[in-house]
């Protein structure tokens, strides 16, 4: 689960991004954490690059294919 310190910080937001259950090899779509959703497991990603392939990240077959969730979307000013 991601953590934070300064709440300050973040905000809630209702964008349709963080209902999109990503494959694992596609691009980032947006800059930020994403979950898979079968295990738990979380990583940074910058916008455009690829999300961990099958045979990169993986886990007890019992849990289910792997997804990429984005759970906090990284804004940029520019």
């Amino acid at each position: 689960m991601a953590l934070y310190k300064y709440g300050e910080h973040l905000r809630t937001s209702t964008h349709a991004a963080f209902d999109e259950q990503n494959e694992p090899g596609a691009a980032a779509a947006h800059a930020g954490i994403y979950r898979c959703v079968a295990c738990g497991d979380e990583i940074g990603i910058a916008k455009g690059h690829t999300l961990p392939p099958q045979n990169h990240h993986q886990h007890a077959a019992g849990l289910g294919r792997i997804r990429w969730q984005l759970i906090v979307y990284a804004q940029s000013k520019g």
